[in-house]
């Protein structure tokens, strides 16, 4: 894969996930390491959207470790069930949030933050780890930030948990 990714930048939201989800999958097939790999599709997602917070969390024992990520300096451990993140693990079900300061208990890591969505990762029935997004502006997220951030959630466990 080249050093970059290829989008129409003009395109709707939807196109757009179109155009680099095969570009992430060619990413995730050509390397073995995890941690390389979520870098990358971290970069991606930040280079593409523009969002202003993405990162995943992964898993350790009764808490969420922070893994890699772009943007601004980040809680680097939740609780199941604390915060949006928390929630999402907990529940394995994807969590969108319009407004955190309408959330109760959301973790504030960053007071630009105003909206985020939350996917988690499920490996063998299993929430492993979770990708988090932060937008600095208000309702960001839809069903189409859903259902494509889910399938990168699913192509991550393909190419990378099932090897």
């Amino acid at each position: 894969m080249s050093e970059s990714i290829q989008f129409s930048k003009s395109a709707t939201r939807e196109t757009i996930y179109l155009e680099v989800l095969p570009q992430i999958e060619t990413l995730l097939k050509g390397e073995p390491d995890l941690v390389a790999n979520l870098a990358n599709v971290s970069a991606i997602l930040k280079e593409t959207f523009g969002f202003f917070w993405i990162g995943f969390y992964w898993v350790r024992g009764d808490e969420l470790v922070l893994g890699p990520f772009q943007g601004t300096l980040a809680c680097s451990r939740i609780k199941k069930g604390r915060g949006v993140c928390g929630e999402a693990w907990e529940t394995a079900r994807t969590v969108v949030v319009p407004d955190v300061n309408q959330f109760p208990g959301h973790i504030a890591c960053s007071s630009l933050s105003r909206s985020e969505i939350v996917v988690p990762i499920v490996h063998k029935n299993q929430v492993v780890g979770i990708l988090d997004i932060d937008s600095d502006k208000l309702n960001e997220f839809d069903k189409t930030d859903v259902r494509f951030l889910e399938e990168i959630a699913a192509t991550i466990v393909l190419h990378c948990l099932e090897v």
